[in-house]
């Protein structure tokens, strides 16, 4: 008798395996589609020796953040141990590294504001924003520690810090957000693929830098609760 069967069979680590693909318009996600499919796929009971696998964009989009995500905790490392070497202090690095959670924030409201999801592209953004919002604390921070070793109170050393540096602080933001703001506009031939970078700088630099100006005196207030002791010369007279 005549019967239907496989026009070939395929091996995969020496069992046989059969590939169902298929192609995702412009209005879905690959990830968020195939979560539902995962969700589906849950609740089919499969027959004995049957198991489902998701490869394809998924798997490939999920190395890439998991890559990316590597990348980021490295850069964050890299950053704090060379802040170390400059400051000569653990505590001040630490305070600069506070800005970073308002970087990506600021990302996240970016991207939630405009409609895009979170994908490959926007984390490179984030990642971009770890280099770049921590300038700012830097600037602040190192300037409060000079006045401090100069002899000034904490107190008056953070008034004086936010009013003499706030200029440099919001030029050092504008510039990075005026260059990447035709980018987020969306200008120009494939300029949707890397969109999402621009927006997530853009929104972390604005959410950043503002916050920046009013948590990063009160942690370094916070984590300094002594005044430092300043050493006169010891020609000075008494």
């Amino acid at each position: 008798s005549d019967d239907t069967g496989l026009s070939s069979i395929r091996h995969d680590a020496s069992q046989r395996q059969i590939t169902v693909s298929c192609s995702i318009d412009d209005d879905h996600n690959a990830t968020l589609l195939t979560r539902e499919f995962q969700k589906a796929v849950s609740d089919y009971a499969l027959p004995e020796g049957y198991t489902v696998e998701f490869s394809g964009e998924n798997e490939t989009i999920n190395e890439a953040f998991g890559q990316l995500g590597q990348l980021l905790a490295l850069g964050i490392l890299i950053m704090y141990l060379i802040m170390v070497a400059q400051f000569q202090s653990l505590l001040s690095p630490f305070i600069v590294m506070f800005t970073i959670p308002l970087a990506f924030t600021g990302g996240f409201l970016g991207l939630l504001f405009t409609g895009n999801r979170l994908s490959v592209i926007a984390l490179v953004g984030f990642v971009m924003l770890c280099g770049i919002i921590v300038n700012n604390g830097i600037v602040f921070v190192d300037y409060v520690n000079q006045l401090r070793d100069g002899g000034m109170s904490k107190k008056d050393a953070l008034v004086e810090t936010g009013r003499t540096r706030l200029r440099p602080i919001l030029m050092t933001a504008l510039t990075t957000i005026l260059a990447m703001s035709t980018m987020a506009m969306g200008f120009g031939d494939g300029s949707e693929l890397v969109q999402p970078m621009a927006i997530v700088t853009i929104g972390g630099m604005i959410y950043g830098t503002l916050l920046t100006l009013y948590l990063v005196p009160v942690v370094y207030d916070i984590f300094n609760r002594k005044e430092r002791k300043v050493y006169l010369d010891e020609h000075t007279e008494e």
